[in-house]
């Protein structure tokens, strides 16, 4: 096995890498939801390292939580509270074990997107 999984946050509202956002990673396993691992974005918007590196990659459903909101509050970019967007849950599954899964987030105070990025 030599699958591994990366991440990255851009700001589309600043046109910016999203720095300081802290994400965290489960796998889910039925309606168990572990948490595996926990990062924060580093002033390029990605993680130091994979958040899922080759030793510890396994093929399975997986959920990573972006905490938006307190990055949002943090760039001065919420406005009223409750916040539209606080975390973004974005649930998806790795079949090949030798891949490299990448997963980002777009970012704005009102929305998002994600795909399988290379």
């Amino acid at each position: 096995m030599s699958g591994f999984l990366t991440t990255h946050v851009l700001d589309t509202a600043r046109g910016c890498p999203a720095a300081g956002l802290a994400i965290a990673l489960y796998h889910l396993d039925g309606s168990e939801r572990t948490l595996i691992a926990e990062a924060v974005t580093n002033a390029d918007g990605r993680t130091d390292t994979p958040i899922l590196p080759v030793e510890n990659f396994k093929t399975g459903s997986y959920e990573l939580v972006f905490l938006a909101g307190d990055y949002l509050r943090h760039a001065g970019l919420a406005a009223e509270e409750p916040l539209f967007l606080d975390e973004v849950p974005i649930r998806f599954g790795m079949s090949d074990a030798d891949a490299h899964y990448h997963v980002p987030l777009l970012l704005s105070p009102y929305g998002y997107s994600t795909y399988r990025g290379s």
